[in-house]
């Protein structure tokens, strides 16, 4: 079902995350799991030029309101009580600045809900309880980074591999920078292992980086591809130049600087700051959890007050907070323009585009540079309005109920807010494609998409299975994404420059790159692309595959013991000896087959749900998917056996369907990397 275009998103991105969104990875992995009975039973310039212009779209919301502490706190006391109470989410800290100063920060909900040992309830205070921000924590990198630049220490476009002491995976000739790593166009791929930890250890950066880096799957500065790695690689590149550890780095020159006296990367935090932790949780009625520690600490190790997200906000505005400035003004302005063009990116340029850290999440009309965030339990958006003098910070300690819960509740605060304070003027323009090239354009890009934040190298391969997006033409020359892009609904789209599509009745924006009349990538946020997926993988292909393979390997599991006992009631007379040794080895393969996936879907569950799996588990599971495969060997000669025998039609068929279903599963598991030698995540 297609959402109402009148509450079409419009809103923030949704990517900058620190982990992958928890939530849609573990209805990934609980699909995987569901799919075992289911089947049983059935190079760039430093100052690039403005993008393509596109037609504004049209107002939404007349007038509007006076940006202070009277009204601002009215608007909040009336979203967010009700928002928590609805979504289960614990408690909420939020901060507003405009003009030079912090207009509010509210406390909302509970920093702590009571629920340890008869506890009382302890209500949010801002000025008191500390958040975890999430990857809202690689602006403080970023700004980091820059001003190494600003002194001279760093340069932007340099290969990063000169400041390193370990080998950087390449396979393409373009050098990695600092540019393409705070842009999210390194080309690494996704992992997951070791990115969050429950258990209080320490970290150690450098081994996190140099044990078992990801693959580097493209071309530097040419896909947009989220990417922690990259991040935290531009934290080391910082400690490696600085002299110093990165959070001492922080800690002195960005956040002390800043004035941000509350605020620290310290895991776990030091005693001064520990009894002001708020607890996170799943949901209210959960228990608490436990302080998380972000395995590469430069992604997504802050942990801040709400008043020290404000102070950073004006620094990054130009206002002075501290005993000096983040950046001078110079750095700054390069921090906050769009930091890649189309001399690498091509249409992708015309599109919202990552600045040296911040995403474009403009809206409105009004130039709005942001960051979200998210840890397993805390949730954080940043947004600095730079032509306004303005800036707003909400961070959320639960998950809520439902799958969706904190990513629509921090877009009901940001986007609330643009609505309420800074509203679009004017009419929407006219589309500049004529209807006969946007049906053409719409054909065009009409297939079946995969998210470049992905894994080739490793097992997570299979994860792209579900969060694939297909797109088709609806009312001619429109197209219609299922998903829509960032979100878990349908959505419409129409053409409104050349290759470039803006939601119907909304304002988020999607390009299309193509060369040699196909479509290469789909750019759906300044760090997210979508790339067509090659039809020998896709749906149509993979999906009746795998689910024929495995209903015939679960069915043929339940028959042996309903068969042994149908022989046994009507007297029949046991199999005879010839191929036996076939039979026994192709039962076994069916066997080990079954438990593979049973094991594949039990690991990912693990692992989305950001826990570690035992390297012997894993293993063992790859061990079990060999043996199926290498049963296609007897279950051919089993075939053979029967038809030389004249077995009977019935019997040959089966034979016919187990060969056909090893293979098919076989297939599957080397196509999506269950048999590769690496086993990190």
């Amino acid at each position: 079902m297609i959402r109402n275009p009148a509450s079409a998103r419009s809103s923030p991105p949704r990517s900058g995350r620190l982990a992958l969104r928890r939530t849609a990875l573990l209805a990934t992995a609980i699909a995987l799991v569901a799919a075992v009975p289911a089947c049983g039973a059935g190079t760039p310039t430093a100052d690039p030029p403005p993008p393509v212009a596109v037609p504004a779209a049209a107002p939404a919301v007349a007038g509007t309101a006076v940006l202070d502490r009277r009204d601002v706190d009215a608007w909040l006391d009336g979203l967010l009580p009700a928002a928590l109470q609805r979504t289960g989410i614990a408690g909420a800290t939020v901060a507003v600045v405009h003009d030079g100063r912090i207009v509010t920060a509210r406390g909302y909900g509970y920093a702590d809900t009571g629920t340890a040992a008869d506890a009382d309830p302890v209500a949010v205070d801002p000025d008191r309880h500390l958040f975890r921000v999430g990857s809202v924590a690689k602006l403080v990198t970023a700004t980091a980074v820059l001003q190494l630049v600003q002194k001279g220490d760093l340069d932007l476009d340099a290969d990063v591999r000169e400041h390193l002491d370990f080998v950087l995976p390449r396979r393409f000739d373009r050098a990695v920078t600092l540019r393409h790593l705070l842009t999210h166009t390194a080309g690494f791929e996704e992992r997951i292992d070791g990115l969050i930890g429950l258990d209080g250890g320490g970290t150690d950066l450098r081994r996190a980086l140099a044990t078992d880096p990801p693959e580097q799957i493209y071309e530097p500065g040419t896909v947009p591809a989220y990417s922690n790695y990259s991040n935290a690689l531009a934290g080391y590149v910082v400690e490696r130049v600085s002299g110093m550890p990165y959070e001492e780095y922080v800690a002195r020159n960005v956040l002390a600087r800043a004035g941000m006296a509350s605020s620290t990367f310290a895991q776990p935090l030091p005693a001064h700051l520990a009894d002001r932790m708020s607890h996170g949780y799943p949901d209210a009625s959960a228990p608490a959890a436990p302080f998380e520690t972000v395995g590469v600490p430069p992604a997504g190790a802050l942990t801040a007050s709400a008043p020290d997200m404000a102070r950073f906000m004006l620094a990054h505005l130009g206002e002075p907070t501290g005993r000096e400035p983040l950046l001078d003004r110079p750095t700054l302005d390069l921090m906050q323009r769009p930091a890649l063009d189309a001399t690498s990116l091509g249409t992708l340029a015309d599109g919202p585009r990552m600045t040296l850290g911040f995403f474009d999440e403009s809206r409105n009309g009004h130039r709005i540079l942001g960051h979200g965030g998210d840890t397993t339990y805390f949730h954080a958006h940043l947004q600095i309005y730079p032509d306004d003098r303005t800036g707003v910070f909400v961070a959320l300690n639960s998950n809520g109920r439902q799958g969706m819960d904190s990513i629509d509740l921090r877009e009901a605060v940001m986007s609330g807010f643009t609505d309420r304070y800074f509203p679009a003027a004017g009419i929407r323009s006219a589309a500049t494609v004529d209807a006969a090239t946007s049906a053409a354009h719409a054909a065009t890009a009409a297939g079946t998409y995969e998210s470049s934040r992905t894994a080739r190298s490793t097992f997570l391969t299979v994860i792209g299975l579900a969060g694939r997006t297909t797109v088709s033409v609806a009312d001619g020359g429109r197209l219609r994404f299922d998903p829509g892009p960032l979100s878990d609904s349908p959505a419409l789209y129409e053409e409104v420059a050349p290759w470039v599509w803006r939601e119907v009745g909304g304002q988020a924006t999607v390009t299309v790159r193509v060369s040699d009349g196909r479509v290469r990538a789909i750019g759906i946020d300044p760090a997210i692309t979508l790339l067509p997926v090659e039809p020998a993988r896709g749906h149509a292909v993979v999906v009746p595959v795998f689910a024929a393979s495995l209903l015939v390997l679960v069915v043929a599991v339940l028959s042996w013991p309903v068969g042994a006992v149908l022989r046994r009631r009507l007297g029949r007379a046991p199999r005879p000896p010839a191929g036996r040794t076939a039979r026994i080895l192709t039962r076994v393969a069916v066997a080990a087959t079954v438990l593979a996936l049973v094991g594949w879907a039990v690991s990912m569950t693990v692992i989305m749900g950001l826990t570690d799996v035992p390297v012997g588990a894993l293993r063992t599971v790859q061990a079990l998917q060999l043996i199926g495969l290498l049963g296609v060997a007897p279950a051919a000669v089993r075939l053979a056996d029967d038809v030389r025998r004249s077995a009977g039609r019935r019997r040959t068929t089966g034979s016919v369907l187990v060969l056909l279903a090893l293979a098919g599963v076989g297939w599957f598991a080397v196509e999506f990397m269950l048999l590769a030698p690496d086993i990190t995540y």
